[in-house]
């Protein structure tokens, strides 16, 4: 039995979930630092942050037009007006019922060449959701993806020399799958009756059914799980301004993020989580740990062909502003209960630092990370990649078809980290971001790579965004004993089409 050491880390979770970052305090004899005045530096006042003396007077015909989903019913999304009456339950409370059906359409043309060999396909994804919203904490969420399905697009092969794939070939993943169907609400909202001055703690919220769940910024947790969650809110321990926590158990649709590299859903998985977040003066601190247990099924070739299995994975970490730079610092870890290709020990270090540069709208970061052994996340959906996603583009999926990250996402003995500048033009509605991003293998067995992107992003009317893309990288071959691997180079582009509506 494994236990004691389970329950030696959910000890350790709390403790550390329990500390507080204490403000920094000045020294006695150390002078506080003069408030600078940005507008003396520039008498000109001819910067773009700066704002104008002169009165501009309301101008409704400037604001645009309301957006307007395909479905609406009842009261109008962003509208103005009367609202509808509606209706009072036995336990209290009203319910104003009101009907969108919205979504977004993606089709892309992209190309990439790497190792595995030259790829180059026509491509769609369309997420489709209706939301029935019933008051102003209750609703009903129902969501589709009829073109893709585990990982699989439907798609149409321009030119392939991937094993299994073959040019002219369309593949067809339609299907009429639920991703999403859930029912969230406020126990003290559907039941008012039972604190008539809002003072009795009834505020608990709840959800139900097949959820989308992002927990440590999807590190620890990004899959869509059918599951019950209830929170409690407006805690407040001494030191803290607010304390959020959930209990999460999902019983069906939990993705694994195998340690082979990859995700698939594990039909036999449960997933059991106490989620956290406390804000502090200073910052941000989420504490989340989460328990995954499924039955081990084959290994009769030993624990490289054993799936399932159990595994306790968890994270900490602190969001904060440091003088004008916004920052993150997230610690992870996992430990396997049982040797399956499912599961793995690990320890994962990620930092986020990012800030607009003065006078403008632009926006420059810095991440970084290192992994020892291999960290795996609790849940992963098929389309969401691994771990290192959140390092930057060259690591993140597109969720779109066969196109793969410049840079791996596996977060096993490598460090790293990436560098990116956003550029914003024509308000905002134009953009240009170039990033420069690097792994290095700490174990002989982990190639090492570098990769740059550059993506550029642009509004079209009120509903269509294009984005282009490309990549290139070099990428060393994993040294074997002491054999040299030899390097290659890897590139990749596409263009796509988002229409929103």
């Amino acid at each position: 039995m494994r236990l004691p050491a389970t329950l030696l880390l959910l000890a350790a979770f709390a403790a550390v979930s329990s500390v507080a970052a204490a403000p920094p305090v000045a020294a006695a004899n150390e002078p506080a630092e003069p408030a600078k005045n940005e507008a003396a530096d520039h008498p000109s006042g001819d910067h773009g942050s700066r704002l104008t003396d002169e009165r501009i007077p309301l101008d409704p015909d400037a604001v645009p037009e309301r957006p307007r989903p395909i479905v609406e019913l009842g009261d109008r999304f962003l509208g103005s007006g009367t609202l509808e009456r509606g209706f009072e339950l036995p336990t209290g409370a009203v319910w104003q019922p009101s009907l969108l059906v919205f979504g977004t359409l993606r089709t892309a043309y992209q190309s990439f060449d790497n190792e595995a060999g030259q790829y180059t396909e026509l491509v769609g994804r369309l997420d489709l959701f209706g939301n029935l919203q019933l008051s102003g904490t209750e609703r009903v969420v129902a969501g589709f993806r009829p073109l893709d399905r585990d990982g699989r697009f439907t798609s149409y092969v321009l030119s392939s020399d991937l094993p299994g794939t073959k040019e002219d070939d369309f593949v067809d993943e339609v299907n009429g799958e639920l991703t999403s169907l859930f029912f969230e609400g406020d126990f003290g909202e559907i039941f008012p009756n039972l604190s008539r001055d809002d003072f009795a703690p009834t505020d608990i919220g709840f959800s139900v059914g097949r959820q989308p769940l992002l927990f440590q910024e999807g590190l620890l947790i990004n899959d869509s799980i059918d599951g019950i969650g209830v929170t409690r809110n407006t805690l407040q321990p001494q030191g803290t301004s607010n304390l959020r926590a959930t209990l999460f158990w999902g019983w069906n649709e939990v993705g694994r993020s195998v340690a082979s590299g990859g995700n698939r859903e594990d039909d036999d998985a449960q997933l059991y989580g106490l989620l956290t977040s406390t804000d502090l003066r200073r910052s941000t601190v989420d504490a989340d740990l989460v328990w995954v247990h499924s039955k081990v099924r084959g290994g009769g070739g030993g624990p490289e062909t054993a799936t399932g299995g159990d595994l306790v994975a968890g994270g900490v970490s602190f969001v904060q502003r440091i003088g004008k730079t916004s920052t993150a610092f997230r610690l992870l870890g996992s430990y396997a209960l049982d040797d399956t290709t499912d599961t793995a020990d690990g320890l994962f270090l990620f930092s986020e630092a990012s800030w607009s540069p003065p006078y403008g709208y632009d926006h420059l970061y810095v991440n970084g990370f290192w992994a020892v052994d291999e960290f795996v996340s609790a849940a992963r959906g098929p389309a969401s990649g691994g771990p290192l996603g959140r390092a930057g583009i060259n690591f993140a999926a597109v969720g779109l078809g066969r196109y793969g990250a410049a840079l791996s996402s596996r977060a096993r003995d490598v460090a790293g980290g990436a560098v990116g500048y956003q550029r914003f033009f024509d308000h905002t509605r134009k953009q240009l971001l170039i990033e420069l991003g690097a792994r290095v293998g700490t174990a002989d067995e982990v190639s090492s790579s570098v990769a740059t992107t550059v993506r550029y992003q642009a509004a079209l009317g009120r509903r269509f965004v294009v984005v282009v893309d490309g990549f290139i990288g070099r990428r060393e071959a994993p040294t074997a004993g002491n054999g040299a691997g030899g390097d290659e180079t890897i590139s990749g582009s596409r263009v796509e089409l988002v229409l929103k509506f």
